[in-house]
């Protein structure tokens, strides 16, 4: 799961110079900051420095998160343009040698160090460094040499040693205490998708508290392919003819407003921040109407993602991504490009992160928002007067795209003029492949022949997602919808009937749900208030196409990932419950996060509620995936239920009525 992003770092090196050294010319007089801003440059610099004044460290110490502390959630409602609230700033350190974790809070307003604990027993994500000195210590150890030569490599050089979080654990592993790292090679003669060439049964275990090669494990030799699976333009020709060119303008301007980190579209209201750890994340996202702004979300973020491989052999069965927790998900955000990911009409807008030393670093280009057509609103022709009204729809995409190693995930949170918000995951990239000496049979048990000598193995994609739900206000009640038959009887004659009934989750071991396909099963989230029709005001929660989660109960990617075990779950609002997975799921123990918060069991009737939801996507992977996948969308929407007395988007303009004979 190797990040690769240096590529581009320079670049914001430079961007970053020169923003000091703007920065350094006077400035007129600004307002203060809106408290959900992300930190600046100066203020990762200061949080730093604090922190570094406070607590000598040594050299070696690293910074694997540094961002927003986030404030009171009251006060964020209740602030005013012109109010000064203090900001701060979270901090993880690493001191790698000692192998000791701290957590740090920075208030950047009086430049003072106001937390400082010792968390024992957890380990960070991996930092970028650390996947360069895992390929150094393994390629210097003369047991992996002579494994590499026993299949009949010498060009070292040619040798890709790709880095992974340890995931399950050996006794002696877990019982060293150390910082792991394990080590899977990939032949890289002269070509770029290494992937489809990894060396089978070689996995290299590495202590990177010690820096030292702790195990070299080789299973035996496989054959593995020499061929070229390069999928780049130069070795893809001859290329198909290109399309006739689909131009998407917008000659009057950007329909939306962008006010520093917030974003004004028709109705919508909400913010953003790119985050180090969760990507993508939305806050106070709410809707107008009759001059009326109205609350839905608070937050909302990927919190975890967890990959399990279906591989049995030792050097698989150990192997399970969390890739936010364990790689940093919004650090590995990539650049977009206008006419690919994203269409010609997106805005590239920039983030401001640290790196592991510290530094402010100037990531481009990396989030788009942009305006598209979205098909048909509502319409109806009517025969009998032969009328036609109908209304064309527009939506509003907020996409990122992360690179984790071999996969790409785009994130895209879609707002529609009808007051439904969609969230869309896109999967694509290069699937997880071992070598194999068959070059027949076209099923293995636990993966499928994509190429001569390569299988690519059967995993899934479990991203959970924190929703902090404020449906007209903090004060909310969460209820399940199912839709069953109505038995045949007096009740039901003729066999007809169905109903859907609804069931309050009262507490928060209640709300561990589960999807039903058999009662269209969704959830409602309840506002204090009621409309005009009497109903409680609400959104409710619509699941996508999703997956049960295979891993056993006793393995230990389920025991880690216990959020992938269901589809919901409903907590009461704690600022500091975060991460589906827990603070720290690198090496983790079992059961962290969702079902440790759940154990006390409390009320969830008019409260201050957290969805968590999770999507999950089965992959069984398909020739025509190979050597690279075509994307497969994945996602969930969330829609009112009675947050409207009737239809909220009548009042759109029709455009002028066009018949294609009259088309240009």
């Amino acid at each position: 799961m190797r990040p690769k992003r240096w590529q581009y770092l320079w670049v914001s090196a430079i961007a970053l110079v020169l923003i000091a050294t703007l920065t350094l010319r006077p400035a007129p007089a600004q307002s203060p900051p809106h408290p959900l801003d992300p930190l600046t440059a100066d203020e990762i610099q200061t949080a730093v420095a604090v922190i570094k004044a406070a607590h000598p460290l040594s050299e070696e110490a690293r910074f694997p998160n540094i961002s927003l502390q986030e404030p009171d959630k009251g006060l964020v409602w209740a602030f005013q343009p012109g109010d000064a609230l203090s900001r701060a700033a979270f901090v993880v350190v690493l001191e790698p040698v000692k192998n000791i974790t701290y957590e740090a809070v920075v208030d950047l307003t009086t430049a003072e160090l106001t937390a400082w604990n010792e968390i024992s027993g957890v380990q960070p994500a991996i930092l970028d460094e650390e996947f360069e000195v895992l390929s150094e210590l393994a390629k210097a150890d003369p047991r992996w040499q002579a494994a590499m030569q026993k299949r009949g490599i010498t060009d070292f050089e040619s040798a890709v040693v790709d880095g992974w979080a340890p995931g399950l654990l050996s006794p002696a592993e877990r019982a060293s205490g150390k910082r792991l790292m394990r080590g899977y090679t990939y032949y890289q003669p002269n070509y770029i998708n290494y992937y489809g060439a990894p060396i089978e049964g070689l996995m290299v275990v590495v202590n990177l508290t010690d820096r030292e090669v702790m195990e070299v494990v080789d299973t035996g030799v496989e054959p593995f392919s020499t061929a070229n699976f390069d999928y780049d333009e130069e070795t893809t020709a001859p290329l198909q003819p290109s399309p006739k060119t689909l131009t998407i303008q917008q000659p009057q301007g950007k329909t939306f407003t962008l006010e520093g980190n917030a974003v004004t579209w028709q109705n919508w209201k909400f913010r953003y921040i790119l985050h180090p750890r969760e990507g993508l994340t939305l806050y106070q996202v709410s809707y107008a109407k009759d001059g009326v702004e109205r609350p839905i979300l608070y937050r909302a973020s990927l919190s975890e993602m967890v990959v399990p491989y279906a591989e049995t052999g030792p050097t698989w069965a150990v192997k399970s991504a969390f890739d936010v927790g364990e790689y940093r998900f919004g650090w590995l955000s990539t650049p977009m490009y206008l006419g690919n990911e994203v269409p010609q009409n997106a805005v590239l807008l920039d983030a401001i992160m640290a790196d592991d030393l510290g530094e402010p670093t100037l990531m481009e280009d990396v989030i788009a928002l942009y305006e598209r057509d979205g098909g048909i609103l509502w319409r109806h022709y009517d025969f009998n007067n032969e009328t036609h009204e109908g209304r064309r729809s527009r939506e509003l995409v907020m996409t990122t795209v992360a690179a984790i190693g071999n996969y790409d995930y785009a994130i895209s949170w879609i707002f529609h003029e009808d007051g439904m918000l969609e969230e869309q995951t896109d999967l694509t990239g290069i699937m997880l492949a071992k070598g194999t000496e068959d070059v027949t049979e076209t099923h293995d048990h636990f993966g499928h022949l994509v190429a001569p000598h390569v299988v690519a193995v059967n995993h899934q994609h479990f991203l959970n997602f924190r929703l902090d739900f404020d449906v007209d206000g903090p004060a909310n009640t969460v209820a399940e919808m199912n839709v069953a038959t109505v038995p045949q009887g007096n009740s039901n004659p003729y066999g007809n009937a169905f109903a859907m009934e609804t069931v309050p989750l009262t507490s928060e071991t209640k709300a561990v749900r589960d999807m039903s396909m058999a009662n269209s099963r969704t959830w409602m989230v309840m506002g204090a208030k009621e409309n005009e029709l009497g109903m409680p005001t609400g959104y409710m929660l619509m699941p996508g196409s999703n997956s049960a989660f295979f891993p056993a109960k006793e393995s230990n990617v389920r025991q880690r990932g216990e959020f992938a075990g269901h589809h919901l779950w409903v907590t009461q609002y704690k600022p500091n419950e975060l991460y589906a997975a827990g603070d720290y799921p690198n090496q983790s123990t079992p059961n962290q996060g969702l079902p440790e918060w759940v154990a006390d069991d409390e009320p969830l009737a008019g409260e201050d509620v957290v969805l968590w939801y999770t999507q999950g996507v089965t992959h069984i992977p398909r020739p025509e995936e190979w050597p690279i996948m075509t994307v497969h969308k994945a996602g969930f929407k969330i829609m009112s239920y009675g947050f409207f007395p009737q239809n909220p988007v009548l009042n759109v303009a029709a455009p002028e009525p066009v018949l294609a004979a009259e088309a240009p």
